[in-house]
Order: structure tokens, then C-alpha cells, then sequence
């Protein structure tokens, strides 16, 4: 756990990183804010906001209190997935849970102020920790809107989803903490979410009622609202592979050891440890819940990365590969 002035500082750091990225919301329905090397950006670094701003989207953060990070990592596929989440109490964390179409008025806190006369409306999904929006100047689809107020927007016949669909107006997610903006259009049914910010809303995981995906450990009675994802030490931003980053991967440790479980922690170090002994795998205790199971499977992976030369780590590695062939791993959305 930390104060505000630890998370702000770590924050402030990766506003400054391109190689980071960030989402923010829930599950089922996030928006996902990450910006080229050399791509213009405008950050803010006042007590009252950080952010960062491109033409494609934005990420920011305002009232920190009480928000404490907490540092994961799970096992996908071959690679793994780290992120570090923005908690509140659920108490705390709950924002509207409008559950029809609402107009909100012009958004005075816009990231930019060029869109803080746009008219901002909730889109009525329910979710817990973020009120998911649209921001819109354009007056057709503002008659529109309002005409459809009140309504779900997945009520038969509703025209407002299809006219939101092909107008592409911004999306707004926003949380107790902060908000991401998306400026970039939105894809037709079936297609491709462009390169750079974007969002996901998928009716069929929103319907689960999940606040997150089960492979992300948080501390009991919090809620993730948003997430830095920082660069990942063998994989791109668009999730290519890339050649080992030595750099990378030291920086997410030490936000492993500042705000992981520490039995996360403990699992790693002692995995890494017993190799180095020559202990076979066989003999090796497996850890007793889930999420250390994948703090073991990401230490060998990440083992496998660092020093792929390693005696015995090929046994260990088909071992555990054997495992997991039983059944034991789950899909993660924030995987890169």
C-alpha cells in the first residue's frame, strides 16, 4: 500500500514514458490510452490533475487519496502480462451506475479544453467503478441523443447506438480517480480497433457483473479502476515479440517488490533460488492458491527470458509446461 505522493510519483514517471501504457475501467468495457515515441504529447503535471494528451486520446488522473497501487503479473500463453492497478475500496470506488442514457451537460473537466463545451452523456451500462461515456459537438447526433434519453441503449429499436457507432464521437470512461478520453473513430461491428487508444464494450462480460479478470490478484474489499501497464521487457506495444530488455524488466520488478503481495514475491525468489540449487521440479512444494501458481509460472518464463542457458531450467520448464496442459490457465484481457 502506499500514500498519495508515492502513487503520484510513480504515476508521473510512466506519464513521461511512451513506452507505458494505461487503461481505465472495468470489465467488459475499457478504454486504453498509449501514445508512439516521438508522437506530440501534452502533459499536465498540476496538484489538481496529471495527464497525458495526444490527438488520438488521453490518460488522467486527479484525486489519488486513498487509492493505493498494487503490482501483478500472470502467465499467458509462453509470455506473461504485468500490470500495476489503481485501487479504491468498493464503497469508495462506486461512480453512478446509470443504467439508461443520460445527458450530462458540457464537460468542464476535459482534458483538453477545446472539449470542454462538447456534450458529455452516460451511456447507461451499470458498471460499478467507471461511468462509461460519449462526448459529442456535433448537433445532429446531440438531437438525437437526447431524444433517445432515458431509454437503454440496448432496448429494441433504439437508434442511438447505431448513430453512436457511425459518428464515432469520443468516449469518456471516468472513475473516482481519473478518466481516458479516445478520439480515434470507433470500428464497425467485426472490425479492427485502430492502432493507439481505443476502447472495448462487450455486453457479454459486462452481463458477468465482474469488476476485473480473475487471473488479476487485488487486495481483499478493493477494486482495480485503472491500470499502468508499463513496457513489457520481451514483447512490443502491439504485443510482437521483441529481443530481451534488460531494463524493462528490472523496472517492473522493483514495482514488484514495492507493492506485490509479498508472497508473490516470496514465490518468485524462491523459484528462482531452488533452480540455482539444482532442486528438481518434481520436489519443489507447489504453491497453494492460484495466483501464486502464476507468480511461479511467470518467474520460470521470466527465468527463461534473463538466462535461457540456466541448467535444469528446460525440465523445469517442460514440467510445469505439463501442468498447465491440464487445464489451469485463464485468458487475460490486459495482456500485451
Amino acid at each position: 500500500m502506499s500514500d498519495s505522493e508515492t502513487i503520484r510519483a510513480v504515476l508521473r514517471e510512466h506519464i513521461h514514458d511512451a513506452s507505458s501504457q494505461w487503461n481505465l475501467g472495468t470489465f467488459g468495457a475499457i478504454a486504453e490510452f498509449m501514445r508512439d515515441p516521438g508522437e506530440e504529447v501534452v502533459i499536465v503535471d498540476k496538484p489538481s490533475r496529471l495527464s497525458a494528451t495526444t490527438a488520438r486520446g488521453g490518460i488522467g488522473f486527479d484525486n489519488l487519496d486513498g487509492a493505493p497501487l498494487f503490482a501483478s503479473e500472470s502467465a499467458v500463453g509462453a509470455s506473461w502480462s504485468p500490470r500495476v492497478s489503481l485501487c479504491l475500496l468498493e464503497d469508495a470506488c462506486a461512480m453512478n451506475r446509470r443504467t439508461v442514457l443520460t445527458e450530462l451537460g458540457p464537460d468542464a473537466q476535459a482534458l483538453r479544453t477545446e472539449d470542454a463545451n462538447a456534450i458529455l452523456f452516460d451511456m447507461g451500462l451499470g458498471t460499478l467503478q467507471t461511468d462509461i461515456c460519449i462526448r459529442t459537438g456535433d448537433p445532429e447526433l446531440i438531437a438525437l441523443l437526447r431524444a433517445q434519453a432515458g431509454r437503454s441503449l440496448f432496448e429494441p429499436g433504439n437508434p442511438a447506438m447505431p448513430a453512436i457507432v457511425a459518428a464515432g464521437p469520443h468516449r469518456v470512461f471516468l472513475a473516482r480517480i481519473g478518466r481516458c478520453e479516445v478520439y480515434q473513430p470507433i470500428p464497425p461491428a467485426g472490425g479492427k480497433s485502430p492502432e493507439g487508444p481505443h476502447t472495448h464494450v462487450l455486453p457479454q462480460l459486462l452481463r458477468s457483473g465482474r469488476t476485473h479478470a480473475a487471473t488479476e490478484p487485488v487486495p481483499e474489499g478493493y477494486v482495480p479502476c485503472a491500470h499502468l501497464v508499463p513496457a513489457h521487457p520481451v514483447r512490443d506495444a502491439m504485443g510482437h515479440p521483441r529481443p530481451f530488455d534488460a531494463a524493462a524488466h528490472q523496472g517492473f520488478e522493483s514495482l514488484i517488490a514495492r507493492f506485490a503481495d509479498p508472497a508473490i514475491a516470496a514465490v518468485k525468489q524462491a523459484l528462482r533460488e531452488a533452480v540455482d540449487k539444482g532442486v528438481s521440479p518434481e520436489a519443489f512444494a507447489v504453491p497453494g492458491t492460484k495466483f501464486e501458481r502464476h507468480a511461479l509460472r511467470v518467474a520460470l518464463r521470466q527465468l527463461a527470458a534473463v538466462a535461457p542457458d540456466t541448467a535444469g531450467l528446460a525440465d523445469w520448464l517442460a514440467w510445469h509446461e505439463a501442468r498447465e496442459r491440464g487445464g489451469e490457465t485463464e485468458a487475460d484481457p490486459y495482456a500485451h
